[in-house]
């Protein structure tokens, strides 16, 4: 059986890593480097690094914090933020980065997912997902949760894995932070839809989430959080062993 996967995400702002409650109000963690040699010897399956201020201020991916990080860890790191062309994505593969992540960028030009995935294969394109309710709809938001693009969102995803994304994060902005466990309703809608893997982004706020999680949407390849790791609420090797206990299966 496929192990799920356990992916901290990093947020990184002007060279720190950051976190804030439904996409608003952060505050400063840690050095991006530091953490993300922390997580990889702790027993991280992969890394997300989010630029999350490089949509919105429209200006290119940092790259000096990506080299440190790719030429220090050893697991696989997804980079997103400021993803435009397919040049970005050329950019940040000579990096370091394993998968590229886009999001503002696809919505922009819905082309980029077919073109990247053509040139570096799907195993390298990761659609990311910003979704809150409006009106009782799932809708799709761009430049880092700022922006209601009007976009039904199960729509969106479905047409990005027909353009050729091997993966999705589905990042739910009505749980973010707030620690309340994953969006499952949002999640099974997703699943159900789409056959590549789902990362599952939003809510954690303890190991039962994850188990709960895993054991109600089976579909669901990965949880990815952040805070609840950067401020050690839950320890990585920990939750890995009460998900093996409860019978979903994890790399120890």
């Amino acid at each position: 059986m496929i192990t799920k996967r356990i992916i901290p995400c990093l947020d990184v702002r002007n060279g720190r890593v950051v976190k804030g409650v439904n996409f608003k109000g952060v505050a400063d963690v840690a050095s991006p480097v530091e953490l993300a040699e922390y997580y990889s010897a702790a027993g991280a399956d992969e890394l997300v690094f989010y630029d999350i201020t490089a949509s919105a201020e429209g200006r290119k991916l940092f790259t000096d914090v990506l080299r440190e990080t790719a030429s220090r860890v050893f697991i696989p790191l997804t980079v997103g933020g400021g993803i435009n062309t397919v040049e970005d994505f050329d950019r940040v593969l000579k990096c370091g980065a394993d998968k590229v992540s886009v999001n503002s960028g696809a919505i922009r030009d819905p082309s980029l997912i077919g073109a990247a995935a053509t040139k570096y294969g799907s195993q390298c394109v990761v659609l990311s997902a910003d979704v809150a309710r409006v009106h009782g709809e799932y809708r799709v938001f761009a430049k880092g949760g700022r922006e209601d693009t009007g976009m039904e969102a199960i729509s969106w995803i479905r047409r990005a894995v027909d353009n050729g994304a091997g993966e999705v994060v589905v990042n739910s902005i009505d749980t973010d932070g707030v620690k309340g466990g994953f969006d499952l309703d949002l999640l099974a809608h997703v699943t159900y839809y789409v056959k590549v893997p789902v990362i599952a982004s939003g809510g954690a706020g303890s190991i039962s989430d994850f188990i709960t999680l895993f054991r109600t949407l089976p579909g669901v390849d990965a949880g990815l959080a952040a805070s609840v790791f950067h401020f050690g609420e839950i320890a990585i090797r920990e939750l890995k062993q009460a998900m093996a206990a409860a019978g979903v299966p994890a790399r120890l």
